[in-house]
């Protein structure tokens, strides 16, 4: 499975959502510049994430984005699902309609199925909280190694 730049872009404006959650909306300025893209390419993710149910969107000069549900209670596996629309490694493994003739008779369908399953339990295991908490102590690793290395 190759995620695109949607998919990567859109869940770490997920995160960034997740670890301001609470504390009021975020712009899509700041989002933007903490990815390091446009704010018209985030506002397409936005979107997306928006018809999912995933963020809610207040307008005017103190708007912007939040995450619609507490960080703990929305999966991976729902947010790229939203970007992508899908997650599924191979045409023959999807769960809607299986688009192989030889899905039947396929001797590493099997590898396939299996491999799909635990993409898929990782994926709506892990929650937008578990990625922010990770996310901080790859930060708090980082920066004491700078300060180590001064």
């Amino acid at each position: 499975m190759k995620l695109s730049t949607k998919a990567k872009y859109g869940l770490k404006a997920m995160v960034d959502l997740s670890i301001n959650f609470g504390s009021g909306q975020m712009s899509t300025a700041s989002l933007a510049q903490q990815q390091g893209i446009s704010e018209s390419y985030l506002e397409q993710l936005i979107a997306s994430l928006k018809k999912a149910g995933l963020v809610t969107s207040v307008r005017g000069a103190q708007g912007g984005y939040s995450l619609s549900r507490p960080p703990e209670e929305i999966n991976v596996g729902e947010v790229l699902r939203a970007l992508e629309g899908s997650t599924d490694i191979m045409n023959c493994v999807s769960t809607v309609s299986v688009s192989c003739s030889k899905a039947c008779s396929c001797s590493a369908r099997p590898l396939w199925l299996k491999l799909q399953q635990r993409i898929d339990e990782v994926l709506n295991d892990t929650t937008l909280a578990d990625m922010a908490i990770d996310y901080k102590t790859q930060l708090n690793r980082f920066e004491r190694a700078e300060e180590e290395n001064q």
